[in-house]
């Protein structure tokens, strides 16, 4: 603009003041006051409106507009987990996770997910709880096995899944084996996940113990929540067959501490399958016979000193080889010659309180000579298939007879 475009705006501007200063009336000093209040009001008006407006907004603490304005964070308060779950200690059944205590604080948090596949389980190093059956079993930080194959490895035999704590999510239930020789123990563990997605132990439900049970043989969780475990009071194994085991069903539910019974008998009585043998037998004398050989007769006697008959008996002895069994005494008898003759009888039932006796030939050829000697032999009462039951008084179950 040049300087002289400048002084006529100048000179148009000072004429437009002075016409439009003589129409507008001046107010007084009433009029100036009220003005004035009118804009304090609108100006503290605006101000409690800015601050309301940032209190609600996306970062909380700011109470007025001229401070420096917040970087752009989440719409909500992000929930403060709790602790996780020990992976030691059993988890309270009303532990979840919470959040901070505020007017405006999220819905709680659902609880972990805890159904936990077999895959997931033999991946995951878990705590084992200490075996109640003194064992050389691994314990504490350990790793499941799939199978049995080494005596350090506690094999994951059976899962189930359920709602244990009530708290609407599902937990994991296995029955785990320690495979340390070959006769157990058992302990069935509950697992659970915690907040972070880990695999955790809630507790231990139950196991094997001594005297019983010896062994258990199922796993089932209700709907409601109840662990039923099917055990046995005696393990099977040397040449005791599970099928001859008592069985029973016991519950078990979670109480917030630990599992306690809750449906179910908690002892065994005495096994129905047994019994007491004895054996008694006499010396063996052999006399000469015409053809040069030499024989004599043993006689065995079987006794039950209990009520319940013993369906079969089983009469085992390792002869020495110069000795054969001859005649009907051995019907029943299976005889295997090698550097001994191992001679296994199964015989007739012998009747509670009574006894029964076996008149039985040995032989010896002639022109084989044959020092004198001892010979032991044992009995046992065996179920019709010829497998062993118990015997109440094994102490007696075994005698002696000698040959000369």
């Amino acid at each position: 603009m040049s300087e002289h475009e400048s002084i006529a705006l100048a000179e148009r501007f000072a004429r437009y003041r002075a016409e439009s200063l003589t129409e507008v009336e001046s107010p007084g000093p009433a009029a100036v006051r009220v003005a004035v209040r009118k804009r304090r009001r609108r100006t503290f008006g605006a101000a409690v409106a800015a601050v309301l407006a940032v209190a609600a907004g996306p970062v909380l603490g700011y109470a007025t507009l001229d401070r420096p304005q917040p970087q752009p964070g989440p719409v909500e308060p992000t929930a403060t987990p709790s602790a996780s779950p020990s992976a030691t200690a059993p988890a309270s059944a009303s532990a979840s996770p919470s959040t901070t205590a505020s007017s405006s604080a999220s819905p709680t948090r659902a609880a972990p997910d805890g159904r936990i596949s077999r895959s997931q389980l033999l991946a995951a190093t878990v705590s084992l709880p200490t075996w109640t059956t003194p064992a050389d079993c691994p314990t504490g930080r350990v790793r499941l096995g799939a199978e049995p194959a080494r005596d350090d490895v506690n094999e994951l035999v059976a899962l189930d899944h359920g709602d244990l704590d009530g708290d609407g999510a599902t937990e994991t239930v296995a029955l785990v084996r320690c495979v340390f020789g070959t006769r157990g123990p058992f302990q069935v563990v509950a697992f659970d996940r915690d907040t972070a997605g880990r695999v955790v132990t809630l507790g231990r439900v139950t196991g094997t113990a001594r005297p019983t049970p010896g062994w258990v043989t199922a796993l089932d969780v209700r709907d409601d929540g109840e662990v039923r475990v099917e055990v046995a009071d005696i393990a099977p194994g040397g040449g005791w067959p599970l099928k001859n085991s008592q069985r029973q069903w016991r519950g078990y539910r979670w109480t917030g501490d630990e599992f306690e019974q809750v449906s179910g008998p908690s002892t065994f009585g005495p096994n129905p399958r047994s019994t007491d043998l004895s054996a008694t037998a006499t010396d063996l004398v052999l006399t000469s016979a015409a053809d040069g050989s030499r024989s004599g007769v043993v006689t065995v006697r079987i006794r039950n000193d209990a009520d319940r008959t013993a369906p079969e008996v089983l009469l085992t002895m390792e002869l020495p080889k110069a000795l054969r069994p001859v005649g009907d005494g051995w019907s029943g008898c299976d005889i295997q010659t090698g550097s001994t003759v191992q001679v296994s009888c199964r015989l007739s039932a012998v009747r509670g309180h009574s006894e029964v006796r076996r008149n039985l030939e040995l032989q010896v050829a002639a022109g084989t000579s044959l020092a004198s000697g001892q010979v032991a032999l044992r009995v046992w009462p065996a179920d019709p298939d010829g497998d062993p039951w118990l015997d109440n008084d094994s102490g007696d179950n075994e005698s002696t007879f000698d040959y000369r």
